[in-house]
């Protein structure tokens, strides 16, 4: 038997949705729950998110699989945004016949609305509003919410601290993939400075992953480079995290919720990281020895997402200069996502899907499934909307059909 055993709790996976397409896949491919944004209020302004509508839709689908739906409002509100902040947990509120599971909120203004609006919701409290030590756990918990999102500051001592000192029945939930913040735990006034777009409020444009150089106060327009290399010095550029190694610690500090940043990232890396965290975490329930023998094929897996250099963030101490990226701001990727299935004709033998990246006829790509399995096959035939033969699909969002050496299944993604 596992050594999880011992600390009963069952660990939840929670993973970023931006759109509905990427809600639906991030639930096929093991995430337990799911977080995504309504069209205002929450602090991915940029990401497609959701309307009313499209959010009753994924609530259906996902409560139909047992996955539970938390809908950010994590900004800090300023008085004229109340009255629509009001009007918006009211539509949460009356939502038809599913609600979402749980709000995530941090500013305390916010969350006294919240509570006024919808009486019985659930309410968790954001990462945002600097979560670092067990009397603000108690506070929170004593003003109704259930859960608080750890800062990401905080190291597994100080988390299994706070587990100590808090209610069996208070829930925590971590970051324990993906980007990292360079301001503390998001509170970040760069954007804002720079372009006039406020993090806190949803829009933030991600200078620290700029290209910077110094410049001497009697030399105006003279500008000296921070050199590391060719390329220059990326002064702010944080690795992101990554904790599949570490999953029996995490475990053993108490955490409830395994928390996967990335609400702006695609339907591939939500199917990926969901689908690698969720055989990590039930190997190791099962034994950790198979977790242990697993590990190449985690981090194998991993590596396909889009990512910047991995760390482990603050969990084992203060990050040095070496969880710092200093000569390019580009993400890497050893996959390419192609798309997602959405319609099979087993009569034709052909697939639907909306194309991402373009690929041919002749070309051996991966279809990757929910399971964990991942089938190389051959494109031997391609047709677009129309159904004229075509020999490839050059322009993203087409939808196009396809004929592989081996029938997919709806919701199997694509990619090379």
């Amino acid at each position: 038997m596992s050594e999880y055993s011992k600390y009963k709790r069952k660990t939840e996976l929670l993973v970023p949705a931006g759109d509905l397409s990427v809600l639906r896949t991030a639930v096929v491919y093991g995430a337990d729950a799911v977080y995504i944004g309504g069209e205002a209020f929450g602090l991915r302004a940029k990401a497609k998110n959701f309307t009313l509508d499209e959010m009753e839709e994924g609530l259906k689908f996902a409560h139909e699989r047992g996955v539970k739906v938390y809908v950010t409002a994590n900004i800090f509100a300023h008085d004229y945004d109340l009255d629509a902040a009001e009007k918006y947990f009211e539509e949460l509120r009356d939502l038809s016949p599913e609600r979402p599971d749980a709000l995530i909120i941090s500013d305390p203004g916010m969350f006294q609305l919240a509570k006024s609006v919808w009486e019985d919701a659930e309410l968790h409290i954001s990462t945002q509003a600097n979560n670092t030590n067990y009397m603000t756990y108690l506070f929170w918990w004593n003003q109704g919410a259930k859960r608080v999102v750890s800062a990401r500051e905080l190291s597994l001592s100080e988390l299994k601290d706070i587990r100590a000192h808090i209610p069996d029945e208070m829930e925590i939930e971590s970051f324990i993939h993906g980007a990292m913040c360079i301001s503390y735990s998001g509170r970040c006034l760069l954007s804002n400075y720079f372009t006039g777009r406020d993090a806190n409020r949803g829009a933030c444009t991600h200078p620290c992953r700029w290209k910077y150089a110094v410049m001497e106060e009697t030399r105006p327009g003279e500008y000296l480079p921070l050199e590391e290399n060719e390329r220059g010095t990326f002064i702010f550029n944080s690795k992101d995290l990554c904790m599949i190694e570490h999953i029996p610690e995490l475990m053993d500090a108490g955490i409830d919720s395994f928390k996967i940043e990335g609400r702006m990232k695609t339907a591939l890396y939500a199917a990926t990281v969901a689908r690698t965290y969720r055989k990590a975490i039930d190997d190791y329930i099962e034994a950790p020895e198979k977790y242990r023998k697993n590990m190449e094929w985690y981090k194998a897996e991993i590596g396909k997402c889009t990512y910047r250099k991995f760390s482990t963030g603050f969990y084992f101490g203060k990050p040095d200069e070496n969880s710092q990226i200093y000569d390019e701001s580009t993400y890497v990727s050893e996959a390419v996502y192609l798309g997602t299935i959405e319609a099979v004709d087993e009569k034709s033998g052909l697939s639907c899907f909306e194309q991402k990246n373009k690929f041919s006829v002749g070309d051996m790509i991966q279809i990757m499934k929910p399971d964990g399995r991942d089938i190389s096959v051959r494109v031997e035939k391609m047709y677009d909307e129309d159904m004229n033969a075509i020999d490839n699909c050059p322009h993203p969002k087409k939808r196009i059909w396809i004929q592989l050496t081996e029938m997919p299944e709806v919701y199997d993604i694509l990619r090379v």
